[in-house]
């Protein structure tokens, strides 16, 4: 399902001011290949019974990030664990392309070669766009969870980018974001069970995002937990033992 006739969102401009990609690839990468770019992802599996949790990052950071003590910390979960990279990212080819990549997550899912069933979808802040485009796309995941996401992605971009600067109104810009970035319809479709882990004091992406799209969720099993401590970019490492028990708790109910 490739989108050919994106005109705005994937405008160099808002690639280049919402995106921030850093270089660093996986020592031993797991490429995808996304036919215009080839993802540097890293992916390992300790049990071929066990599920796969699928990991889309936070803007800023790159799958090298997360290897070692965050991947294994997972696996020591019971998950397989493949950390998804995004084009321009890490070691990947291309370039940042906020409509073209909810097409990798396709790429991925064929890559990994699984049944919908053994995947645990995982998005953190920005790779909540992806992690929920996943789950859009192959609605019998084991599993969807949110960290720090965002539940308004347009909002977001205009903050960063005036429509004036691209030659369009802010109404051109909302409707190609209904067309392929509506947080609200894929949430009321999802069927599989959803985790959302925010802070309190989020202060990049408010705590009201969380809670807009825990209310979203047509699913029945979904849990918002609320850390009172850590902020966007300390939620793990400062709730690290109660982060990883409300991960545990969630993966052992799949």
């Amino acid at each position: 399902m490739e989108r050919i006739c994106v005109m705005v969102l994937d405008h160099p401009l808002i690639s280049r001011r919402y995106f921030f990609p850093r270089e660093g690839a996986p020592a031993e990468p797991f490429w995808v290949d996304c036919g215009e770019a080839q993802l540097a992802c890293s992916y390992i599996v300790r049990d071929p019974q066990a599920k796969t949790l699928v990991h889309f990052h936070g803007n800023g950071e790159i799958v090298s990030d997360y290897l070692s003590d965050f991947q294994e910390a997972l696996l020591q979960l019971g998950v397989n664990v493949f950390l998804a990279e995004y084009r321009g990212y890490g070691g990947s080819t291309g370039a940042p392309s906020l409509v073209k990549m909810l097409d990798d997550t396709s790429a991925i899912f064929d890559a990994i070669g699984l049944p919908q069933e053994q995947l645990v979808i995982f998005g953190r802040s920005v790779g909540s766009i992806y992690a929920l485009e996943f789950a859009d796309r192959y609605p019998d995941i084991a599993g969807l969870v949110i960290e720090s996401g965002i539940a308004d992605p347009l909002s977001r971009i205009i903050f960063r980018v005036d429509p004036d600067e691209l030659g369009v109104s802010e109404a051109q810009m909302a409707e190609e974001a209904a067309e392929y970035l509506d947080h609200q319809k894929k949430l009321e479709r999802l069927r599989a069970p959803l985790l959302i882990l925010h802070t309190e004091h989020d202060h990049i992406v408010d705590k009201d995002h969380a809670e807009r799209n825990i209310a979203w969720a047509g699913c029945a099993d979904k849990t918002l937990h609320l850390f009172p401590r850590g902020d966007h970019n300390t939620i793990m490492f400062l709730n690290g033992p109660e982060y990883m028990e409300q991960l545990r708790g969630f993966l052992g109910r799949l």
